[in-house]
């Protein structure tokens, strides 16, 4: 089975009051294109399961001669899969419902949440992504890497702290691109999640 690239289901100039339509643009069709292009190329004639959870989660049942290149390259097009979920045109705003409420339940407050994952952001070293569990922990995780590959459950929201992500906006300020996606996520598709994972 070949995968492929998902549409994003907004345009690439529609997250532009935090994330620009060339940085959109560039991160959807050109790198997360590359991931799909090698992760389809490693996994030539192999056998293997048909879901890319299903993969991920079992990095030990891939054939070792593609396991780094089917966890760099299938972990990038699950992440960024997920990624363009967790935003919106209309985004922004607060939680509410079950998920507002175990979030300041947890935290203390939504803005002590936010400190908390920005802060995780900020400092995570190199390349990464941070995920908020589906128990509201959180996760800051290396490279392309995933809770799934850990045995853990799939996120209900993650940020990519990887340069490509920001650099042509924000240059080398991760904190401001940090600060300005959280006028973009997509609490509803969050709490959707959230909720299913339940």
């Amino acid at each position: 089975m070949a995968y492929t690239l998902p549409t994003l289901g907004y345009e690439y100039d529609a997250l532009s009051r935090s994330i620009s339509a060339d940085i959109m643009q560039l991160h959807h069709s050109k790198h997360h294109q590359t991931y799909v292009d090698k992760l389809n190329t490693a996994l030539e004639g192999k056998s293997v399961p048909d879901s890319l959870e299903r993969l991920l989660s079992d990095l030990e049942s891939v054939p070792e001669d593609v396991r780094t290149a089917v966890r760099n390259n299938g972990g990038g097009h699950y992440n960024h899969s997920l990624f363009w979920q967790f935003m919106s045109p209309s985004g922004g705003g607060e939680p509410t419902g079950d998920l507002g409420a175990a979030i300041t339940e947890k935290y203390g407050s939504f803005q002590a949440f936010v400190d908390n994952f920005s802060a995780q952001a900020a400092g995570l070293f190199g390349s990464g992504w941070v995920w908020l569990q589906p128990d509201l922990s959180l996760a800051a995780l290396p490279n392309q890497d995933s809770p799934i590959m850990s045995g853990g459950e799939a996120p209900i929201l993650g940020l990519d702290v990887w340069e490509h992500a920001y650099y042509l906006d924000y240059r080398n300020v991760r904190a401001d691109y940090i600060k300005a996606w959280w006028d973009v996520v997509d609490w509803q598709a969050v709490a959707e999640r959230y909720q299913h994972a339940k």
